[in-house]
């Protein structure tokens, strides 16, 4: 009692279709019902503008949803069924101001374990490098003693000019006195 064909049917039941034209109707429909919902959930934003304004948004969002369906070409009756496959992975494109550049990235077991190692081979060079054993930190430690050296020197002479001064300035006030006392 099988009808001949892949899906079977019923005998003498005449098949049903739906015209693309309701197909997109039903979309229509279905989309403006979720606006209107959006709408709601902000605050009823849409309901205190300009009536005319929100009649050319949404002329303008159904213009690039049509767009966007012309965009996807679709294969034998994929536009005239709408079908749910949890498996499909449909691609969006998104906008730049829907990226979210700052948030944290995902990196893969690789990554991470090299990252790991990165920050464990900077640890042991930091250690080493604060111990002195570094050919960095040999080179700054002789260019600190080299400093040290010239500022001691520096310090030295300073101190031998200003007992210099020191010295003349007490010679002139002997050599004043001993005039006044004349």
């Amino acid at each position: 009692l099988f009808c001949a064909g892949r899906k079977g049917g019923h005998k003498g039941r005449a098949r049903q279709y739906t015209s693309p034209e309701e197909i997109d109707a039903q979309l229509q429909a279905e989309k403006q019902k979720a606006r209107e919902e959006e709408e709601q959930e902000e605050g009823g934003e849409g309901a205190t503008g300009d009536p005319k304004k929100e009649k050319k948004s949404l002329d303008s969002d159904e213009s690039d949803e049509d767009d966007e369906d012309y965009q996807q070409k679709r294969k034998g009756v994929e536009g005239l069924i709408d079908i749910e496959n949890p498996n499909r992975v449909i691609q969006t494109t998104k906008k730049v101001t829907q990226l979210d550049l700052d948030g944290p990235k995902e990196l893969s077991r690789r990554e991470r374990r090299e990252e790991i190692e990165k920050q464990k081979a900077k640890e042991r060079y930091m250690k080493m490098h604060l111990a002195g054993k570094t050919e960095q930190a040999k080179a700054d430690l002789a260019r600190l003693a080299i400093i040290r050296k010239q500022r001691e020197e520096a310090a030295r002479k300073k101190e031998e000019e200003r007992k210099a001064k020191d010295e003349a300035a007490m010679a002139g006030k002997r050599l004043q006195s001993l005039s006044l006392n004349k």
